[in-house]
């Protein structure tokens, strides 16, 4: 078949304008995912970048991350941003909980004010008192040993009354309630409601302790008071007893012999009163003692004169030089029969004692690491904690 001439011409003409449209459109297309893929090339981050900043593409929409590939058939899925990193804010400091047991530095943060070391401020105080009166060292030492025999360390010696242990026979010669009063209204002074008056003793002892030469060791704190006192409850270890009869009593309260002998090892401060040593003087006694070192004897009859009921008193520890320190003094006198209790004297002549008053004499190391351990032991007997008594807020009184 053959065509006009002119219908060809047309027919071309039609054609080439077709190709050149079609031309046009691809270009468009192709310029479109160029502008696409360059944003980022501008210095804007893609998604998922780790500053979390997102591309400015057209409508926030940026694939090939750049590359200006063209789109394949599936789409390229787009990624979210990361939320932003909250701001770096320190996490507030809990309200420090009362602990439930015994525990070095038990009242650290539980004053309305936190940076107050209550503990530091009563043991200033103690320094003072003792810098003024050194004889308050034996005076708390003896009050905390009554304390902890009697229902255990709970400051139950404290109580005013006429029926309390104060009362009793084995206190009334007990001293330094004063020291404790003081202590207790700089803890109500500064940390009201919350220092037990039994770890005031505790702390007191410790650091009269120290003060006296002796061991410095950790107390514990976190003690409650006691809510009983009563004179009947007391009974304490007499110094008339015999070695094994103290070591019965010490075993009661969980003492080992070795641990009775050290607490025994505090006489090593402190005096006693005639009336506990006299008969041990003078022939004819039920108490002589033929034994006792025949220049000390000498010494003590006109002190406590025979027949008489002075009341005067010596110190137990007969070396002059250590009377008033916290060492091993104590034992070296009375393996030289300068023992002035008769329990004391006694250590050293019994079988079942020898060993530990040897070793205790010889060693002042021994006898402060023993001594240590001893305190923290007899320190911790039958103590009230967590929710159990209360704590006083005044010493003298309960709630």
């Amino acid at each position: 078949m053959k065509f006009p001439v002119n219908s060809i011409l047309v027919r071309v003409l039609a054609l080439t304008m077709l190709i050149l449209a079609l031309s046009h459109v691809g270009q468009s297309k192709g310029s479109g995912w160029k502008q696409g893929g360059s944003k980022s090339s501008h210095g804007h981050k893609s998604y998922g970048s780790s500053h979390g900043q997102k591309n400015h593409g057209s409508k926030g929409r940026h694939m090939g991350r750049g590359n200006n590939k063209p789109p394949t058939n599936s789409p390229t899925p787009i990624t979210s941003s990361p939320p932003p990193s909250p701001p770096n804010v320190p996490p507030s400091s809990p309200t420090p909980t009362r602990p439930s047991a015994l525990q070095v530095g038990f009242y650290k943060g539980l004053c309305p004010n936190k940076l107050v070391d209550i503990e530091a401020a009563l043991t200033t105080k103690v320094q003072e008192h003792f810098r003024k009166d050194p004889t308050i060292l034996p005076a708390i030492l003896r009050m905390q040993f009554h304390d902890c025999f009697v229902h255990g360390c709970d400051a139950s010696i404290l109580i005013n009354g006429l029926s309390t242990e104060k009362t009793a026979g084995p206190n009334l010669s007990v001293r330094g309630y004063e020291l404790i009063d003081a202590m207790k209204a700089i803890a109500e002074a500064q940390c009201p409601g919350v220092v037990s008056c039994a770890d005031i003793i505790a702390i007191a002892t410790k650091e009269l302790i120290k003060l006296g030469g002796g061991p410095n060791y950790s107390v514990q704190t976190g003690r409650r008071d006691g809510q009983v006192s009563t004179a009947q409850d007391v009974n304490l270890p007499s110094p008339f007893l015999t070695v094994s009869e103290t070591i019965s009593a010490f075993s009661a309260k969980r003492f080992t012999t070795e641990e009775m002998v050290i607490l025994l090892g505090c006489h090593t401060v402190g005096v006693s009163s005639c009336a506990f040593f006299q008969d041990r003087l003078y022939q004819g006694t039920s108490e002589f003692d033929p034994n006792m070192d025949p220049t000390l004897r000498q010494q003590l009859m006109p002190t406590c004169p025979k027949g008489t009921t002075a009341n005067n008193s010596t110190f137990l520890d007969q070396n002059p030089q250590s009377s008033n320190i916290v060492d091993n003094s104590f034992f070296v006198q009375i393996q030289k029969q300068r023992g002035i209790l008769p329990i004391d004297q006694a250590l050293a002549r019994d079988p079942k004692t020898i060993p530990f008053v040897q070793q205790f004499a010889q060693s002042a190391s021994l006898f402060n690491t023993k001594l240590a351990n001893a305190m923290v032991k007899l320190q911790a007997l039958d103590v009230l904690t967590g929710n159990q008594g209360e704590i006083r807020k005044t010493c003298s009184r309960f709630n």
